[in-house]
């Protein structure tokens, strides 16, 4: 069970991210709540009521769409601005007729291998060139709170990433993409596109979803210790950071796709929480 305690302390608990010790000085910050305290207060028990029940994000609500109401409620807060329904649909459509082929492939480097909640007809590990994985989005919804904001994975420029393509049927594609971009195009933080990736039975054109520089939550050199404190200390309505993390580290490597990297950070975040030092 996860729940968010919020103080009334405007100099602490309010959001005044200087009096934050885990926020470092360069992480953007799109508001403060000093701006505008009387309606976020109004807000609270609210949220604090979101942050109280857990969520399981699977198909079923995705396809009922019941992620968006406690997202909204964030959005009223001032801590996300999401995308609007006609900007997602935009989005997919533009994408699927630029696809460069009939088969539509989906590229999944995080959550989506361990669990993807929509339908697949064919799943291959392969490689991407071009991108790797990486935390480099700075999250006070979801797995974080304005007190203790977390980081969510994105694939950035450079380097490459082993992951597990999936292909949708034909006759599934318009469905399945739905889910996928209520899910991974909830704002603006993600650049769909397609990508070659390199399988076992030959390369396969698939989408991914490729962070984007210009987004304000966007951290492009965070240090690593940095990273491992906002990851162990994170938590909100659909769970941990340090889950997502150990998640993802245990899938990849059940599928023979190392990252040593992240496996670095892994470690660290399970010292960090087991109050252990260097």
């Amino acid at each position: 069970m996860y729940f968010t305690v919020y103080a009334l302390a405007p100099s602490i608990a309010i959001g005044n991210f200087d009096a934050n010790p885990l926020i470092p000085s360069y992480v953007p910050v799109v508001r403060t709540w000093r701006q505008d305290l009387a309606h976020q207060l109004s807000f609270h028990s609210r949220l604090i009521d979101l942050e109280y029940v857990p969520f399981m994000l699977d198909r079923e609500t995705l396809l009922s769409g019941a992620h968006f109401e406690r997202i909204r409620e964030h959005e009223r807060l001032g801590l996300i601005e999401l995308l609007s329904d006609e900007e997602r649909h935009a989005s997919r459509r533009a994408v699927t007729a630029a696809a460069p082929t009939d088969e539509v492939w989906v590229f999944a480097y995080g959550s989506l291998i361990w669990n993807p909640a929509f339908e697949f007809a064919e799943r291959r590990t392969g490689r991407i060139h071009g991108y790797h994985r990486r935390y480099c989005i700075v999250s006070q919804t979801g797995r974080g709170s304005p007190e203790a904001p977390g980081m969510m994975l994105g694939l950035d420029r450079g380097g490459s990433c082993h992951g597990v393509a999936y292909r949708i049927a034909p006759d599934k594609v318009d469905e399945e993409l739905g889910i996928i971009w209520s899910r991974e195009m909830v704002a603006r933080g993600y650049d769909p596109r397609w990508v070659r990736v390199h399988t076992g039975g030959g390369p396969v054109h698939a989408i991914a979803f490729v962070v984007r520089r210009d987004f304000d939550r966007y951290a492009s050199k965070m240090p690593e210790e940095e990273m491992a404190r906002l990851i162990a200390t994170a938590s909100g309505w659909l769970g941990s950071c340090a889950e997502y993390l150990h998640n993802t580290v245990e899938h990849l490597d059940e599928l023979g796709l190392h990252d040593a990297q992240l496996k670095r950070l892994d470690r660290r975040v399970r010292a960090l929480r087991n109050g252990a030092k260097d």
